[in-house]
C-alpha cells in the first residue's frame, strides 16, 4: 500500500512540475534593415543548452522550469548580445534581439555539433573579411577554387578545383540564391555556368562545401557546390563609379524602395544595376561591355510566411584574342596579349524570375517552396585550330543556342526531440525542365568565317530535358557531441534530342534513374574541436546529344567520395578546418563542344589533402592560407599515360586583410598553382604562376574611396593553357604544343561610392 502512495506522489509530483514548465521564444533581426536573422547562434548557457535559429530567424527553447536565465547570441560580423528572461509557470516568454554591424572577432566563432552538417564558419568568416568586389572573386571564394578566363570577359570562367579541370562546371553545381546556374547540354559544353549576371556588390553569402555529400545537392555535386546567396535589403542606397587602365569603366547603382517605413513592417525592395565597359590589356580591343537590372521584394503573406521575389536580366558582348600557340610568340607572328583570329568574340543574355516562399509553422516545422524561370540565349565564335582543317577560310566555329528553363524546389522539415536526441527530418521534391527547341533558336555548332557566314553545320537540333528528384534527410543530434546525418536522394532523366540536320528530322529519347545514398557523421569534443566523416555517392549528367544517339549510355555516371577532416580552434583566434579526401568517377564521358565530339575518359579517382587557416593577429589585422593538394589519375590507362590533362595537383592561397574602425581596409593577396601535366604523358607541362593583388579602402560617412591592383609585381603568366594540335597560316604540317591566353598584367582600378 505504501509503494502505490509513494508511486502516486511520484507521478503527481512529476506531472506538477511538467505543468508548471515555461518557454522562451525569441526572434533575431539585423538592426540595419529590421529583417530575420538566419543561423545567429543562440545558448543559454545556464543549461548549456544551444540552438540556431531558424529562416525566421525564430528559435525557442521548451520545458524550462521557472527562473532567470542567461541567452548569449552571436552571428559572425555582429556584435554578441546577451540577454536575461524571466520564465514563468505555465507561460511562454516572448523575447526580441537585434544584432547590429561589427568587425569580425575570430573569438566569437564556435564549432557547433547542433546542425553541424550546415556549419558554414570558412565561408562565413571569408565572406566578412574579403567582401566581393568584382566578378572574378565570386567563384574565389571557394578555398582552392582557381578560375580562368580564355575567351576575354564574357564568356564563362573555366574552372579548377579538387584536381579536376571543371571545364566551365561539368563537376561544380552553382546556384544563385537556390536557382541553378549550370547548363545541362550546352552548346559550348555540359555543365556550363556563367555567373556574370550576378552583381557582385549584392551578393551577400556564399555557401559551400566540397564532395558530393549533401542530400538537396544533385546533378553536377560531385567536386562540390556552391550557392551564392544576394541581399535581401539594402543597407542604404548607392552610387559607385569605377575607372581603370585599358579604357575600363563601370557604374553600379541600388536604390532602396521603401526605406524605414519597410524596414517597420519587415518589408524591403529595392532595384540595382550595373553597366561595365572594357577593351582589356589585349592588342585586339575586347569593346566588351555588359549590363545587369536586378529586382527584389521581400515580405511576408502571413504571420509565419515570407516571400522573395527577384527579375533580374542581363546582356553582354564581346569580342576576344583567344588562344594562341607558343610558336606565334616565339616566331613574332603575334605578341604575349596579341591574337591569331580578331574576329572571335561573342554575345550572351539571361532573364530570370525566382520566387521563394518560407513558412514556419506553431510546431516549428518549415516549408519551403521555390519557382523559377530563366530564358537564356548565347552565341560564341572561336577558333581553336586555325587552319588545321580548312586552309583557305580558316577554322572559326560558332556555338550558338537559346533556352527556357523552367522549374521547382520544395522541401518539408520536422524537428523532433526526446530527452538529449533532437532529429531533423526533411522531404524533398526538385523539378528542372530545359528546353532550346523553337523556331531558329537549335542548340548550334557551325564552321563560320568573320562571324558572319555559315559554312557548314556539324551540329544542330532542339533540346528537352527533365531532371525530377525526391529526397529525404535525417540529421539526428544523438547528443552534445555526436551528430549523424544520413540521406537518400533518387533522381530521374529523361533527355530527348531533335537532330535537324536530316531532310526529316529526327527525334530520340532516353531516361535513366539513380539512387544516391549519403551518410557523415560529425564528433564534436568542445568547442573548440570537431571530427567528422563524410560519405556520399553523387553524380554529373551528360549531354543529350551523346546519351540519345548512343541509346542511353552512360547518362548518369556514378560519383563516389569521402572526407574525413577536422575542424579545430587551438586557441581563440585560430581557426583550422583540414581534410583528406578520395572521390572515385565511373566514366568521365562528356561532350565536346568546340568539336562536336566525345571524349570518353573512363574510370577516375583523385585523391587529396585540403587545409584551411584562417587567424586573427591583432584586432584589426588577419591572416588566411589554403592549402590543397591532389593526384588526379586515370584508372583505365598504362602508368605514365594515366594523367589527367590540366588537373591541378599543388595550390595555394593566402592574404593579409585589414580592417580598422578609422575607416580603412585592406588586403595583399596571392594565389599559386603549381606546373601540372597538359596531356596524359605530361609531355606537355601547363606551366604554373605566381600572382599578387592588393585591394584598399577608406569610409568617411557616406563615402567609400577604393583602389583595386591585379598582378601587383607585373608578373608575366599563363591565364590558361591547353594542349592542342593546330595548323598557322602557310604552315606545312600541324604542330601538337601548349596554347594559353595571358593573364592579366599590372591592372589598378579607383573606385569612389556614396551611399544615402
Amino acid at each position: 500500500m505504501k509503494r502505490r502512495i509513494l508511486f502516486f506522489l511520484f507521478l503527481f509530483a512529476s506531472l506538477s512540475a511538467f505543468a508548471h514548465q515555461g518557454k522562451v521564444v525569441g526572434t533575431v533581426y539585423d538592426q540595419a534593415t529590421n529583417l530575420p536573422l538566419r543561423g545567429v547562434n543562440v545558448r543559454l548557457s545556464d543549461l548549456g543548452k544551444a540552438t540556431l535559429t531558424n529562416e525566421l530567424g525564430q528559435y525557442r527553447f521548451d520545458g524550462l522550469t521557472p527562473a532567470s536565465y542567461t541567452i548569449e547570441l552571436s552571428h559572425v560580423g555582429f556584435g554578441a548580445q546577451t540577454v536575461i528572461v524571466l520564465v514563468q509557470d505555465d507561460q511562454t516568454t516572448l523575447v526580441k534581439t537585434t544584432l547590429s554591424n561589427a568587425p569580425v572577432q575570430l573569438s566569437e566563432v564556435l564549432v557547433s555539433s547542433h546542425r553541424a552538417h550546415d556549419q558554414q564558419l570558412i565561408s562565413s568568416l571569408d565572406i566578412k573579411l574579403r567582401p566581393i568586389i568584382n566578378s572574378q572573386e565570386i567563384l574565389r571564394m571557394v578555398p582552392g577554387l582557381f578560375i580562368g578566363q580564355h575567351a576575354g570577359g564574357g564568356k564563362a570562367e573555366q574552372i579548377f578545383l579538387r584536381g579536376f579541370d571543371l571545364d566551365h562546371g561539368t563537376d561544380i553545381r552553382l546556384t544563385v540564391d537556390d536557382m541553378p546556374v549550370n547548363m545541362v547540354s550546352h552548346a559550348h559544353g555540359q555543365g556550363y555556368a556563367d555567373l556574370h549576371f550576378v552583381i557582385p556588390e549584392l551578393v551577400e553569402g556564399a555557401d559551400f562545401k566540397k564532395g558530393p555529400y549533401h542530400t538537396e545537392k544533385g546533378n553536377f555535386a560531385t567536386a562540390g557546390w556552391v550557392n551564392f546567396r544576394t541581399r535581401t535589403a539594402l543597407d542604404k542606397s548607392f552610387v559607385k563609379l569605377e575607372a581603370g587602365q585599358y579604357d575600363t569603366y563601370r557604374v553600379v547603382a541600388g536604390l532602396d524602395l521603401l526605406g524605414s517605413k519597410g524596414r517597420a513592417k519587415n518589408q524591403s525592395a529595392y532595384l540595382a544595376s550595373e553597366y561595365s565597359y572594357t577593351n582589356s590589356y589585349f592588342e585586339n580591343p575586347q569593346a566588351f561591355r555588359r549590363l545587369n537590372l536586378l529586382g527584389k521584394y521581400h515580405g511576408h503573406i502571413g504571420a509565419n510566411t515570407n516571400m522573395t521575389l527577384t527579375g533580374s536580366t542581363f546582356y553582354s558582348k564581346w569580342n576576344h584574342s583567344g588562344q594562341i600557340p607558343d610558336r606565334a610568340v616565339s616566331s613574332g607572328l603575334t605578341g604575349f596579349f596579341g591574337s591569331v583570329d580578331p574576329t572571335e568574340g561573342g554575345e550572351t543574355s539571361r532573364t530570370n524570375v525566382n520566387a521563394q516562399f518560407t513558412t514556419v509553422t506553431p510546431r516549428d516545422h518549415v516549408i519551403k517552396n521555390q519557382l523559377f524561370y530563366s530564358n537564356y540565349a548565347f552565341e560564341l565564335y572561336s577558333n581553336f585550330t586555325f587552319f588545321l582543317r580548312d586552309s583557305i577560310n580558316g577554322d572559326q566555329i560558332r556555338q550558338k543556342e537559346r533556352r527556357n528553363i523552367v522549374g521547382y524546389n520544395g522541401s518539408y522539415s520536422t524537428q523532433n526531440a526526446i530527452g538529449r536526441t533532437n532529429w531533423t527530418t526533411t522531404l524533398g521534391v526538385q523539378y528542372r525542365h530545359d528546353m532550346t527547341a523553337g523556331r531558329n533558336t537549335p542548340t548550334e555548332l557551325s564552321y563560320s568565317k568573320n562571324r558572319t557566314e555559315t559554312l557548314q553545320r556539324v551540329t544542330y537540333g532542339d533540346i528537352n530535358e527533365l531532371n525530377a528528384a525526391v529526397y529525404v534527410d535525417e540529421l539526428i543530434q544523438l547528443s552534445d557531441r555526436f551528430t549523424v546525418n544520413a540521406g537518400l536522394r533518387v533522381d530521374y532523366f529523361r533527355s530527348q534530342y531533335t537532330d535537324r540536320i536530316p531532310v526529316t528530322p529526327q527525334t530520340g529519347r532516353a531516361t535513366q534513374a539513380l539512387v544516391s545514398p549519403k551518410l557523415n557523421l560529425y564528433y564534436t569534443a568542445n568547442q573548440r574541436l570537431q571530427v567528422y566523416l563524410n560519405t556520399g555517392k553523387g553524380f554529373h549528367s551528360n549531354d543529350a546529344r551523346v546519351v540519345v544517339p548512343q541509346n542511353g549510355r552512360e547518362i548518369l555516371p556514378a560519383a563516389y567520395g569521402s572526407d574525413l577532416g577536422v575542424i579545430y580552434k587551438p586557441f581563440p583566434k585560430l581557426l583550422i578546418n583540414a581534410a583528406a579526401w578520395y572521390l572515385w568517377l565511373a566514366q568521365e564521358f562528356v561532350y565536346v563542344g568546340d568539336e562536336g565530339v566525345v571524349e570518353a575518359g573512363g574510370r577516375t579517382q583523385r585523391k587529396g589533402v585540403d587545409v584551411s587557416v584562417r587567424y586573427q593577429l591583432t584586432k584589426s589585422l588577419y591572416a588566411d592560407l589554403d592549402l590543397n593538394t591532389a593526384q588526379p589519375r586515370s584508372l583505365d590507362a598504362e602508368s605514365g599515360q594515366n594523367y589527367l590533362p590540366l588537373a591541378p595537383r599543388f595550390t595555394s592561397v593566402g592574404e593579409l586583410s585589414l580592417q580598422t574602425k578609422a575607416g580603412f581596409s585592406g588586403s595583399l593577396r596571392y594565389r599559386y598553382i603549381a606546373d601540372r601535366p597538359a596531356n596524359e604523358d605530361n609531355s606537355l607541362v601547363a606551366k604554373g604562376y605566381f600572382v599578387n593583388d592588393v585591394q584598399a579602402t577608406y569610409t568617411n560617412r557616406n563615402y567609400t574611396l577604393g583602389l583595386s591592383v591585379q598582378n601587383l609585381f607585373d608578373a608575366r603568366w599563363k591565364e590558361t593553357q591547353f594542349a592542342t594540335e593546330s595548323r598557322l597560316r602557310g604552315e606545312a604540317a600541324p604542330v601538337n604544343e601548349i596554347h594559353f591566353t595571358p593573364g592579366t598584367p599590372f591592372f589598378a582600378r579607383l573606385s569612389l561610392m556614396y551611399s544615402f
